[in-house]
């Protein structure tokens, strides 16, 4: 024992043997303190804002409010919790949703309990964690991605980062996404926002997403 207080977990998940039988499987360990657990994402989300949870373990597919919807809504009320989505499927485009909806963490069911205690205590820490299985997929979707030479030439003022932005922007997404998608906080993104439009003279983000996808932007 270090003294450090444990982890005040939230374990979510519709199938109750797989939930209860996770849920005491994490109470029996000194570094994790289970405050909660829910079968819904409505349950989630009420369970959060109630209990305060420093992580939740969040399960995808479930009825009525899905675990990414209920992570949306966790996180936009609770910016500071963790959540690690625990999950059978290996689909890109799950993967890719939970990361934009602000998930730090990805594991599939089957990982080892150490391999859990891990993610859940490094991503109460603020760290990412996701299984090796998926690192490959991850790194790629993190990846920048490659500016045409059109689009620099059109935006010569911003930097790599702020490319990247406004990529983004043009691609639809709002600010929490770009947030998500970069991993950077929502007021580090309002300030690249707010300096692309400085930087490129658009009165407006709409001005800004005509203009970026006039220079082959956000495809």
């Amino acid at each position: 024992m270090t003294g450090k207080p444990p982890v005040r977990v939230l374990v979510v998940d519709d199938h109750p043997v797989f939930r209860e039988g996770f849920a005491a499987l994490l109470g029996s360990i000194d570094e994790v303190e289970v405050v909660g657990t829910a079968a819904t994402g409505a349950e989630a989300v009420e369970q959060a804002a109630r209990n305060e949870p420093d992580v939740v373990v969040m399960d995808v597919s479930m009825p009525g409010m899905d675990g990414i919807e209920a992570t949306r809504h966790i996180l936009r009320e609770r910016p500071e919790t963790g959540v690690v989505v625990l999950t059978m499927s290996e689909e890109d485009g799950t993967i890719f949703e939970a990361l934009r909806a602000g998930a730090r963490g990805y594991l599939l069911k089957g990982a080892e309990p150490e391999e859990v205690v891990r993610a859940i205590t490094t991503v109460s820490g603020g760290g990412v964690v996701f299984g090796a299985v998926l690192a490959g997929r991850i790194t790629e979707f993190l990846a920048p991605r490659p500016q045409s030479g059109a689009a620099a030439a059109a935006f010569p003022g911003l930097t790599a980062r702020e490319h990247e932005v406004l990529d983004l922007v043009a691609a639809g997404l709002s600010n929490g996404d770009i947030a998500a998608r970069l991993f950077l906080s929502q007021k580090t993104v309002r300030n690249h926002v707010h300096a692309v439009l400085g930087k490129i003279q658009a009165a407006d983000r709409a001005e800004a997403i005509i203009r970026a996808r006039d220079a082959g932007l956000g495809r």
